[in-house]
This record gives C-alpha cells, sequence and structure tokens, in this order.
C-alpha cells in the first residue's frame, strides 16, 4: 500500500483451512490485510465487527451458516459487505443473500479472477 493509506481488513469466514489460506494469499497481494475464522462464532467473539471492511463468507458451515451469520449482524445494525462463496448454492439461497444485501455470491471454485473483481465491493 502507497505511504501512510491504511489497508482494510477483509474477514475471510471459512471451516475449511485450505480454502482460507488461498484467499488470505490472494488478498494480502492485492495489498488488503486478512484475517481468517474457522466459524462465524469465531469471528463474532473475535470483536472485529466494526472494524472488518469487508466479510468473505462460506455459506454452510457447522453451527452457525453464512446466511445465518448475515441475519445476526443485520440485526445488529451491523451492515459490513458480504461476499459469499460456496459449493453448495442454487438460485434459491443466491436470491436470498443478494436480497438480503450481499454483495456478491460466487461458487467455491473461483479462480482469483472473480474474487479479485469482487474486491472493490468491500471499498
Amino acid at each position: 500500500m502507497p505511504g501512510n493509506q491504511k489497508s482494510k481488513l477483509i474477514a475471510i469466514i471459512d471451516d475449511d483451512e485450505s480454502m482460507q489460506d488461498s484467499l488470505q494469499d490472494l488478498i494480502e497481494a492485492a495489498g488488503h490485510e486478512a484475517r481468517c475464522f474457522g466459524s462465524a462464532e469465531e469471528f463474532l467473539e473475535s470483536g472485529l465487527r466494526r472494524q472488518a471492511a469487508c466479510l468473505i463468507v462460506d455459506i454452510r458451515m457447522p453451527k452457525m451458516s453464512g446466511l445465518d451469520l448475515q441475519a445476526r449482524l443485520k440485526e445488529e445494525g451491523c451492515n459490513i459487505p458480504i461476499i459469499f462463496i460456496t459449493a453448495h448454492g442454487d438460485a434459491r439461497m443466491r436470491i436470498l443473500a443478494m436480497r438480503e444485501g450481499a454483495v456478491e455470491f460466487l461458487a467455491k471454485t473461483v479462480r482469483s479472477s472473480p474474487v479479485a473483481q469482487a474486491g472493490p465491493s468491500c471499498t
């Protein structure tokens, strides 16, 4: 990042560690700070809700799903932009997520270019 410009924190919430690592590498290569969480609960307990500029969230996770996290944040008045990623999405799920305020809904077999293109939604 140039000069004194502070990078934006992008939180990655996914129970798949290899996906976390890949996304973190991609985000950091783009000049942003990335922090990984293995569950929605771990993110909520971190106290970083207000510092995160954007969330990249898996839809299907044990206990609290990505959609449940979206609803919880919305109830709390925390309107962080959310990019959903999933290997199990369908049209109905995409419509629901987008209607509730998601900025993007991507297939988990995502290559770097769609994630990079969605990145500006976080700023």
